[in-house]
């Protein structure tokens, strides 16, 4: 599902259920969810054992996946990638650095946000097109499909400039062929001597999921 959004250079692996949840964890993995509850334990394993799955198909040996900074998983040098997880499914993406700059994934569950939720994540402008959206095309919850691509560009963002990046801080247009464009209202990562105004994605719906992916060229 997540393959499907992003360019042939991509290494993307996801699991459906428990797949993958007996995978032994590194010992300074498991240190770290030693105390969590089962879910936080099974999708932690999970969702490694799909990175270490893409790093065995680019010739990467297999290695702890240790978040840092903000949570963000350390990668081995040379590759670049993104993680995701929700309630029956996990994936991970990952991509030589020399092929892109940067990779954002995310899936959510395909049901409406929670009742006031939509208002601290939209601007005005992203919640009048989400309206037209719904009115052409009822069968998408939108704004979920909305919070879905703010984490997209969030997981992309961080990686080129290791900063916070608010959910009103990128004006994300949706559209109903599969694509976004997330126009951003700070100034945006340099990369390759560029500086970036905005990110390209694409979405999918289907399997009760809704999935958004951000792949960054380089300039």
């Amino acid at each position: 599902m997540i393959e499907e959004l992003l360019p042939q250079t991509v290494v993307a692996v996801e699991a459906f259920g428990h797949d993958g949840a007996d995978t032994p964890l590194f010992p300074e993995e498991a240190a770290l969810v030693a105390r969590a509850v089962e879910k936080r334990r099974r999708e932690f394993a999970v969702v490694r054992s799909c990175a270490r799955s893409a790093m065995e198909k680019l010739g990467v040996p297999p290695q702890p996946i240790l978040p840092g900074e903000r949570g963000a998983p350390g990668w081995p040098p040379g590759l670049a990638g993104s993680m995701t997880h929700c309630d029956g499914y996990c994936a991970a993406a990952l991509v030589r650095a020399a092929d892109l700059a940067s990779l954002g994934i995310d899936a959510e569950a395909h049901g409406p946000l929670p009742e006031g939720v939509l208002p601290s994540v939209s601007l005005p402008s992203e919640a009048e097109r989400l309206r037209r959206l719904a009115a052409r095309r009822p069968d998408i919850h939108w704004d979920r499909l909305l919070f879905s691509a703010k984490e997209s560009v969030y997981k992309a963002w961080f990686p080129l400039t290791g900063k916070w990046l608010d959910f009103m801080e990128a004006d994300i247009e949706l559209t109903e062929d599969g694509a976004f464009r997330a126009a951003l209202l700070v100034p945006g990562p340099l990369v390759g001597g560029r500086r970036l105004d905005h990110f390209a994605g694409r979405w999918t719906a289907q399997r009760g999921l809704v999935a958004t992916a951000i792949a960054v060229p380089h300039a």
